[in-house]
């Protein structure tokens, strides 16, 4: 596509203020067989929201298109060199130490030297030395069995061997405990559990007030600790931790956020960080705001802006997609999504492009799973919302109110608000048809409006005959049939088989009730 054939507005650049013919940042324009919108690309590359209100433009000038490109591709470039020294150094498993015999003689067995020999065992529940400042080696920071063995027999056995690091998922997971402890025992943050954000992470017990967690939390030692990282593995280890007021606790200075705190650790106290991803997720777990303390993007639910921080924690890259996850194993979930084929349900017959698509069918329709446990009581949901409306109906919890600040109408999603605000105000209408000048906002819209094109009369009416290209209108129709009159007047009662009839009646009748 050449730049003269996209379509362009005049107005008002969104980022250097130039007046002129310029692209819009929320449509899908192509370059160099690829298609972009640059409102994702300031998102991705900047974590840059770029408001959408109707009285702000939503133009970007060509010069600001090509430097924005420019910063998008350093960005990669910066991620890709990245990711390649980081698996050039997970996979130099080369590293050797070679132990040589020493030349002093040994005069008897009686001052024969004992060595200790370490053994790793993770289920340990004893405290570690991990908070120690020397801890670059491949066993640092975890609890030794001894073994005692004779110097003489030692040295003879083990003459001209090599003792090679194999197994680098555990000097992965050692770096993780030690970054994470570091961070968990030299600040106020509040680590825990996803799925109970009052629940306490080192036990089971569940709070109503996150300040009481927190107390709670002070009561455990360093070595229960240890033990809760510890029974993480390498490829799932990610810490949640509540980011509300953080500061250090060595001298009580405030910081900003998760990153000024590493940074003030290592720079005022010494502190020594291992060269790994991150795997300490920072949230502010205020109620009903899911605020994310990166980008300060706003969500709907927690499970919302849990998964928006697999963009600003790109450890693990999807090579198919592009797209990043903190953990390895969210990444092979990811990745089944690319496997590609037909994969039947054995109990309905319907087929899904992939296994993933086909698991979450079974579970939902034929498992009828309940995957949300309310956090009052044991009763359990097949989804958010209908959890959300039992807390608010059972237990009295306050509703979610998303208010519109154009026309200060109310929704209980922000899914729904914003839908309500490309459709009433900005007056979005992609989908267009064919046929005729008509065009709507949903691609819903668009296949009800093409039956008055092509759609044939296949739903008939079993009293007097008449055909219908919708259901939904033969329903409506059987309710004359049957004197189902739902519409009825305020003013004297009369009611109506359909909601024209009410409001011809109301123009006729009662005008004073019009709205003006």
């Amino acid at each position: 596509m050449n730049e003269s054939d996209v379509s362009t507005k005049y107005g008002e650049c969104r980022c250097c203020l130039t007046m002129g013919e310029h692209r819009d940042l929320m449509l899908e324009y192509e370059w160099n067989g690829s298609r972009e919108v640059y409102f994702k690309i300031f998102l991705e590359c900047f974590n840059l929201f770029i408001s959408t209100n109707s009285r702000k433009s939503t133009l970007i000038c060509t010069t600001c298109i090509l430097r924005l490109r420019d910063a998008s591709s350093f960005k990669k470039m910066v991620l890709e060199a990245e990711r390649s020294l980081l698996s050039y150094n997970l996979n130099r498993d080369n590293s050797i130490v070679q132990l040589q015999d020493m030349q002093k003689p040994i005069e008897n067995e009686e001052n024969e030297q004992l060595f200790e020999i370490k053994n790793e065992k993770f289920d340990n529940s004893e405290g570690s030395d991990i908070e120690q400042n020397e801890a670059n080696s491949d066993t640092d920071g975890l609890e030794e069995d001894i073994v005692k063995i004779n110097n003489k027999s030692y040295t003879d056995s083990i003459r001209d061997t090599f003792c090679k690091i194999k197994n680098n998922n555990r000097t992965e997971k050692l770096a993780y405990i030690y970054n994470a402890s570091v961070i968990l025992e030299n600040s106020n943050v509040t680590p825990f559990k996803p799925k109970h954000q009052n629940g306490c992470f080192y036990c089971r017990m569940i709070f109503d007030d996150l300040s009481k967690l927190r107390e709670h939390q002070k009561k455990h030692t360093k070595a229960e600790l240890k033990r809760v990282l510890r029974s993480y593995g390498a490829e799932n280890f990610v810490v949640y931790v509540d980011v509300t007021d953080l500061e250090c606790t060595i001298c009580n200075e405030p910081v900003l956020n998760l990153n000024e705190l590493k940074i003030h650790l290592i720079k005022e106290h010494k502190k020594k960080m291992q060269e790994f991803p991150d795997r300490v997720v920072p949230f502010k777990l205020t109620p009903g705001i899911f605020e994310c303390q990166v980008c300060k993007c706003n969500f709907e639910t927690f499970g919302s802006i849990e998964r928006h921080m697999n963009v600003h924690f790109r450890n693990y890259v999807c090579k198919e997609c592009g797209t990043g996850y903190v953990t390895k194993c969210r990444l092979k979930v990811h990745s089944k999504q690319h496997i590609g084929g037909s994969f039947p349900c054995e109990t309905c017959k319907k087929v899904y492009s992939t296994p993933v698509k086909l698991k979450n069918h079974i579970d939902v329709v034929h498992k009828m799973i309940k995957r949300f446990k309310c956090a009052k009581c044991d009763e359990r949901f097949t989804e958010y919302f209908r959890r959300q409306k039992h807390m608010v109906e059972v237990h009295g919890v306050a509703p979610l109110e998303y208010k519109c600040n154009v026309c200060e109408k109310s929704f209980d999603r922000k899914y729904m608000l914003s839908m309500h605000m490309k459709r009433d105000h900005l007056e979005e209408r992609d989908y267009q048809c064919e046929l005729c000048s008509y065009t709507c906002f949903t691609k819903n819209e668009l296949k009800v409006h093409m039956i008055k094109h092509n759609g044939e009369r296949i739903f008939e009416c079993t009293v007097c005959k008449k055909s219908y290209a919708r259901k939904k209108t033969l329903r409506e129709h059987m309710r004359i049939h049957n004197n189902d009159r739902r519409y009825a007047c305020k003013s004297c009662g009369q009611a109506f088989v359909q909601n024209c009839s009410l409001k011809g009646h109301i123009k006729t009748h009662h005008p004073e009730l019009l709205v003006p």
